[in-house]
């Protein structure tokens, strides 16, 4: 004898087997004014050589991540490993770094200490960090493909915050991304 199922019940588990694998959602965004506007943009020569240019990664059809450190910044030299590994696992979205030391030498330390692959921008001046509203360090923000800011992260984060965020971020648009 068959046991007869409501079919409330038979959608509610079809549900949650789609959801299964489906990205987990990311953390919390930090506050910022950029959340739902677009990406500040720039062209600048990476401390690396070639220039970085957020109008091309845009165009690519990638999410971008734009992440602010500085040496003299503690809990950036914990998120700068991840984020490299993440780069590193991740060629899905595009990355930029954005040295705020107070030379290019600092920032070409800060890329030999963490070997960092991703391109990285020294800020003379701090006008990137005043563009995106940079007050305190770590500072990141996600944009999706089409370069509207839709998370940024903030020093009260957890150190992973961020590294969640790109996961999320990047694997929505792509079925199976999360598997």
């Amino acid at each position: 004898m068959g046991v007869a199922m409501r079919p409330q019940v038979v959608l509610g588990a079809i549900a949650l087997g789609a959801c299964a694998h489906a990205p987990a959602p990311p953390p919390p965004s930090s506050p910022s004014p950029l959340l739902g506007g677009p990406v500040p943009g720039f062209r600048r020569p990476t401390v690396q050589g070639p220039v970085f240019d957020t109008a091309s990664a845009r165009a690519n059809g990638r999410p971008l991540v734009v992440d602010f450190f500085a040496a003299y910044c503690r809990p950036c030299q914990r998120t700068l490993p991840a984020l490299e590994a993440l780069h590193a696992a991740r060629p899905d979205f595009d990355l930029v770094g954005v040295s705020l030391d107070d030379s290019a030498e600092g920032a070409v330390q800060m890329i030999n200490r963490h070997h960092l692959t991703f391109p990285v921008v020294h800020d003379a001046g701090h006008v990137l960090a005043g563009r995106f509203r940079v007050t305190e360090l770590p500072r990141g923000f996600i944009a999706d493909a089409s370069g509207r800011v839709i998370w940024t992260t903030g020093p009260a984060q957890e150190d992973d915050a961020l590294s969640r965020a790109v996961t999320a971020v990047a694997g929505a648009g792509r079925p199976g991304a999360a598997e």
